[in-house]
């Protein structure tokens, strides 16, 4: 499941809270990016699992089920879930070496030239100044107060 813009209002869709549900059942994989991973707890994939999502948001994955775990990317059996876009690369390849095993993923990695090199080391709360950290909360207020609402007026808190 991707994450974004639109997760709130696929929160609030049964039929595609339900379409989760059905495909997920008979997957060999569940696997999520960022605030994807409410759509895996609304379908019930997360309940007494491991599971990650944007740091922004950690807070919110009790109200489906899920225990927070502080990692990029969070394996539980068969279900994955990672942080943030970046982290959905590490997932992705994580995935990919899962399937296709380690030399192709390492291709793959090398194909996209995939060689993390960040002009800063702002990547997480625990690295980020204050300064930062107040911004991006504050940027992430809104969309935050939303997810909740969701996740609380669903139902789906365990």
């Amino acid at each position: 499941m991707p994450g974004g813009a639109g997760i709130v209002q696929a929160l609030a869709d049964e039929e595609t809270v339900d379409f989760i549900r059905r495909q997920g059942a008979g997957a060999q994989f569940v696997t999520s990016v960022c605030v994807g991973a409410f759509l895996l707890g609304a379908a019930g994939f997360l309940k007494g699992r491991r599971a990650t999502t944007h740091w922004a948001y950690v807070d919110l994955l009790s109200f489906v089920g899920a225990r927070h775990e502080k990692a990029r990317i969070v394996r539980d059996g068969n279900v994955f879930t990672s942080g943030g876009v970046s982290a959905g690369i590490d997932f992705a390849l994580s995935i990919v070496a899962e399937i296709a095993g380690p030399d192709v993923a390492r291709a793959i990695q090398l194909g996209i030239e995939y060689d993390p090199a960040p002009p800063f080391d702002a990547g997480h709360p625990d690295k980020a100044s204050e300064a930062a950290v107040a911004l991006m909360a504050h940027r992430n207020k809104t969309a935050h107060a939303g997810l909740r609402q969701a996740v609380e007026t669903l139902g789906y808190a365990y």
